[in-house]
């Protein structure tokens, strides 16, 4: 489903917790420097507008993960060169760089975590006949057809809303008797084929592509907070090897693998009685869910993807870490006038 308000706010406070944790935790060994900045700012306050039950359940969320990274990473131990800690803005997602809290050794090290507060979804993207999603997805233009087929779903779309909006009335999508069979379904038939049609171009390219462009080119570590199970799950997405680097001799208490990308489509198909979801199956264990729907009440000509990977290759390392409430040792009672007196003066970005 589309990301709420609700969502992104506890989305942020979240990385926050982590940021912070990551800076109390290391700065008893090294020096730590939490970077000033918009998005640190606007996490902070989304931190600050939880009560204080929920923001003792996001620093337990947050301990459970860095205990975790604490043994995939001896680099972050290290104790000669100065660590940085800081947030990433939400546009850097756009180039395919998923990563929310960056934590830096100078230029020739970084680990990234991409924190996520009760959903694992992976990147969400639209639809349209203005958006050439082969060219932004895998650098490969989509072809005449496919336009030429989705035209004809967004064009009427793009003419209801502006001759609604023109009238002081914006349409809504109940106005349309059949959504799923006159817009969904010919939506999703059109990026099936053309889907396949890529894959028959540049052969054992395109599933690695759709992958990368899903979770991200960059390697990090997938955290996800689940606050009713009170645990907290952290994927290892090795894509290029630069996570789990030793640190001089130091080696980390547990291996990640590097991760095992698809060359090949097994399946791409209505998910069997669906008509807004399709699967796409992969080898090396990958299993895609990509549900389409209207992100808004109102008629606009787009739609939008949720999508889920519903299996990947055991080559993804992932670890889960109960809470425990005994070793939140930051404070006895969470409040966010207390955080912010437990951080020096922020450094410059």
């Amino acid at each position: 489903m589309a990301k709420s308000g609700k969502q992104t706010e506890t989305g942020k406070a979240f990385e926050y917790a982590c940021a912070y944790v990551l800076y109390k935790q290391y700065s008893k060994i090294t020096n730590v420097v939490l970077l000033d900045s918009p998005q640190m700012s606007t996490a902070r306050n989304a931190f600050n507008n939880l009560t204080m039950e929920e923001q003792r359940d996001y620093i337990l969320g947050a301990e459970a993960a860095v205990r975790i990274v604490d043994r995939l990473e001896p680099k972050l131990s290290n104790q000669k060169n100065d660590m940085l800690i800081g947030l990433q803005t939400d546009s850097a997602g756009i180039t395919g760089d998923v990563r929310d809290v960056l934590c830096m050794r100078g230029s020739d090290w970084e680990i990234g975590l991409s924190c996520k507060h009760n959903h694992q979804a992976v990147k969400h993207s639209r639809l349209s006949d203005t958006i050439d999603f082969g060219k932004e997805w895998f650098g490969i233009p989509c072809s005449t057809e496919y336009f030429e087929a989705i035209r004809n779903v967004f064009l009427p779309l793009r003419k209801i809303r502006d001759e609604s909006k023109a009238n002081g009335e914006p349409a809504k999508w109940d106005i349309i008797p059949d959504k799923e069979m006159d817009c969904y379904v010919p939506v999703l038939e059109a990026f099936m084929n053309e889907l396949k049609r890529l894959d028959s171009e540049y052969p054992h390219e395109i599933p690695g592509r759709l992958i990368k462009y899903l979770i991200g080119v960059n390697d990090f570590y997938k955290v996800i907070m689940n606050d009713q199970r009170r645990f907290t799950m952290i994927e290892s997405v090795n894509i290029n090897g630069t996570l789990n680097q030793k640190d001089g001799k130091k080696k980390a208490l547990i291996d990640v693998p590097l991760m095992k990308l698809p060359s090949r489509f097994y399946e791409i198909g209505f998910k069997e009685g669906s008509r807004n979801t399709i699967v796409v199956v992969c080898d090396q264990g990958w299993n895609v869910s990509m549900r389409i729907h209207n992100a808004s009440s109102k008629i606009e000509p787009s739609l939008k993807f949720d999508v889920q990977l519903m299996a990947m290759p055991s080559s993804i390392l992932t670890q889960i870490e109960p809470w425990d409430s005994t070793t939140l040792e930051y404070h006895k009672v969470i409040s966010a006038d207390k955080v912010a007196e437990d951080i020096p003066p922020y450094g410059n970005k």
